[in-house]
């Protein structure tokens, strides 16, 4: 039991997901980028049940946005049931994924002085780095959070990376792709016929 322990340790994953929800400003991203996806998070379950980005706090404002615990079941997820996903594992070590908790930590530390990087969103869009105190993007947050935590899958500033660096990336390995609301069905499902 031990054994096994120690070898389900050594194959750490962290997820990465993309999503397309069909909002305004999804919208307004999407055709500037020419992506299909428009937002960026980063989770340590397969289930997406501890899920982080940078985004609105609530449904209606998108102004009111900054480093959020992200639920596929409420806010603009649960609104939106056909919002669209693609869903990356990356392989870690023990190092890097606790290196990754303590930098979520340290933005949960942080929350109440964090917001969102408007301006860096459209310096990104042109390739030009703003670096700004306590102001993040989505994909800008996920890729500073890999960084920080000993994960250099981008080689470019992480006010540069937006979800296409994301899409392309050859280090991260696609689990599932389609609506999100199909998603933990899917998982529940693939759990059960394992065991």
């Amino acid at each position: 039991m031990v054994h096994a322990q120690k070898k389900a340790e050594r194959n750490r994953k962290i997820y990465i997901i993309l999503t397309y929800s069909g909002t305004t400003p999804a919208k307004i991203i999407k055709l500037w980028t020419r992506e299909p996806y428009s937002h960026a998070s980063i989770a340590f379950e397969e289930d997406l049940s501890e899920m982080y980005s940078f985004a609105r706090k609530g449904i209606w404002n998108p102004f009111n946005a900054g480093f959020i615990r992200e639920d596929i079941h409420k806010g603009i997820f649960g609104k939106k049931e056909n919002t669209k996903c693609i869903i990356y594992c990356l392989k870690v070590t023990d190092e890097q994924y606790y290196a990754v908790r303590k930098e979520i930590d340290d933005f949960k530390k942080k929350e109440n002085i964090l917001s969102y990087n408007y301006l860096g969103i459209w310096y990104a869009a042109i390739n030009k780095s703003v670096q700004r105190k306590n102001k993040y993007f989505c994909s800008q947050f996920v890729a500073e959070v890999l960084k920080k935590s000993g994960i250099n899958i981008f080689f470019k500033n992480s006010d540069l990376v937006r979800p296409r660096d994301i899409r392309l990336n050859p280090w991260l390995k696609t689990v599932y792709k389609g609506k999100l609301t199909d998603y933990e069905r899917k998982v529940i499902v693939r759990e059960r016929k394992a065991t």
